[in-house]
């Protein structure tokens, strides 16, 4: 009887084994199945993969050739200039008749940058900033060989420069099309940043046509590359280069809070500096055209208050008479989209077009009226005296200089003042007369012990001054209020 119980319970503790295992298989046929089965529907979805033209699988960008190619160009530009003196207001003493009596010579100062080599025989653009003020200028080569250079001509509008030192046979960069650049492609940074020679940076062009209002000039160029490119102080005048190792822009600033690169750098591009330097290689100053026009960006305000269908393009806030543009026929209310073929979306876009010509160049511009587009050919564009003809490099450029712009006295004004002569401050800029503390509505009356009756006195005493030793202006004059101040200004600062 225990015999028959024990096979019944064995047996059916076997039965339970077989069902369970049998389950257990059953179980996972189907889940393995049904997830298969999902994962490949999932197979099924269309998928989109990523496509990067000019990029071979499996290979890394490389900036090795570029950099070999330009750091050989690249030199290390040191400066030295007297340090800024600062002249205490003395209205009792004789500014007119020498230096005064606490003059003391000024400390030398040194400072660093860097430049490019753009001819075999000696040629190097860099930044006016760089040089600015210099009484001497040393250039050190990648191959550590130093020598002195000369300055063949400096335009403060576009803040380049153009120096020579006498050598042969010297690896130069090629210019590259600046235009051509597009908005994320590779860009190297080659400079001396610290004082540290021969470094290269990469990066990628982060925008383009950039207007950042850092060159003090009535005139001003602001068109840059912007780039993510290490820049530090020590790289102004150094290169931009593509990944094929071609120039294409001049680094120039940085944007910071604390002096040092903080994400973004600024770049001249190769399309300015070409005209710049071929300027200043041929005439020894910049041949500036000019269109005429006060301009200004468009918003979405002034759109609206001006009833415009465009956001693009450069609006004409006035036009000048005599100018090239009033000639032309353009007026006040235009919009200018297009330069030559070139569209422009920008006011520095239209200003880099234009900066491309000299006075008597005709071009073509576009604009848009009254919501129709207009085409004006054979603008012939003028100097900044409303003439064609080339500048002179003889010929200083005052209100540039001193960065202000003058006229004479109505006889209202003198009448009131009691004065027979004088020049005023119509409008200052930071240049030399701004850092001294000179104010709008400032009457010159004397310039180194010279009357001042017009501009043109004001020209010629600061032409003796430059051709002096000192290279001062003792500037004696008068406020409207009848304050009288005097002032000494550094032409070498």
């Amino acid at each position: 009887m225990e015999a028959s119980k024990r096979k019944k319970a064995l047996g059916l503790f076997l039965l339970v084994v077989v069902v369970s295992v049998a389950t257990n298989v059953t179980t996972n046929y189907f889940t393995n199945k049904h997830e298969k089965d999902n994962f490949k529907r999932e197979l099924q979805y269309p998928t989109a993969y990523a496509k990067f033209s000019n990029v071979k699988s499996g290979v890394e960008t490389d900036f090795t050739l570029a950099a070999e190619l330009t750091i050989h160009s690249v030199v290390h530009v040191k400066t030295q200039s007297k340090a800024k003196m600062a002249f205490r207001e003395d209205p009792f003493f004789e500014f007119f008749f020498g230096r005064p009596r606490y003059y003391q010579e000024p400390p030398m100062v040194e400072g660093s940058g860097s430049g490019v080599i753009i001819s075999n025989d000696g040629y190097i653009v860099t930044n006016n900033h760089v040089i600015d003020g210099s009484s001497k200028i040393e250039v050190t080569l990648n191959d550590k060989r130093t020598f002195e250079a000369k300055v063949i001509g400096a335009d403060p509008n576009t803040d380049l420069a153009l120096i020579k030192i006498d050598a042969e046979n010297l690896p130069i960069i090629p210019f590259g099309n600046s235009d051509s650049l597009k908005v994320g492609e590779w860009v190297l940074a080659v400079g001396n940043p610290f004082n540290l020679n021969s470094t290269v940076t990469a990066g990628i062009v982060s925008a383009k046509a950039r207007n950042i209002n850092i060159i003090n000039s009535k005139m001003r160029i602001e068109s840059f590359i912007q780039t993510d490119a290490a820049v530090n102080p020590g790289n102004s005048g150094g290169a931009l280069v593509n990944t094929r190792g071609e120039l294409v822009g001049i680094n120039t600033a940085i944007a910071s809070q604390t002096g040092s690169f903080a994400g973004y750098a600024f770049a001249i591009p190769v399309s300015i500096v070409k005209k710049v330097v071929s300027d200043l290689r041929q005439y020894g100053v910049v041949q500036r055209a000019v269109l005429g026009v006060e301009i200004a960006d468009i918003t979405a305000q002034l759109a609206k208050e001006k009833d415009l269908k465009t956001l693009e393009g450069a609006y004409v806030a006035n036009v000048n008479a005599g100018s090239a543009a009033e000639k032309a026929g353009i007026k006040e209310g235009d919009v200018i989209v297009n330069v030559n073929g070139v569209a422009v979306k920008s006011v520095s876009e239209l200003q880099e077009q234009i900066g491309r010509y000299r006075p008597g160049d005709k071009i073509s511009i576009t604009v848009i009226r009254k919501n129709n587009e207009l085409k004006f050919n054979n603008v012939e564009l003028k100097n900044s005296q409303g003439s064609a003809s080339i500048v002179s490099s003889d010929k200083v450029d005052v209100e540039q200089l001193l960065g202000a712009t003058f006229k004479e006295l109505s006889s209202k004004l003198q009448k009131d003042l009691g004065l027979d002569y004088g020049v005023q401050v119509t409008s200052l800029t930071k240049g030399k007369l701004m850092q001294q503390g000179v104010r709008v509505g400032y009457i010159i009356l004397k310039i180194n012990n010279q009357t001042i009756r017009n501009v043109e006195d004001i020209q010629s005493a600061v032409t003796a001054a430059l051709n002096s030793e000192d290279k001062v202006l003792f500037m004696a004059g008068v406020y409207p209020n009848g304050r009288v101040t005097y002032y000494a200004v550094n032409l070498e600062e």
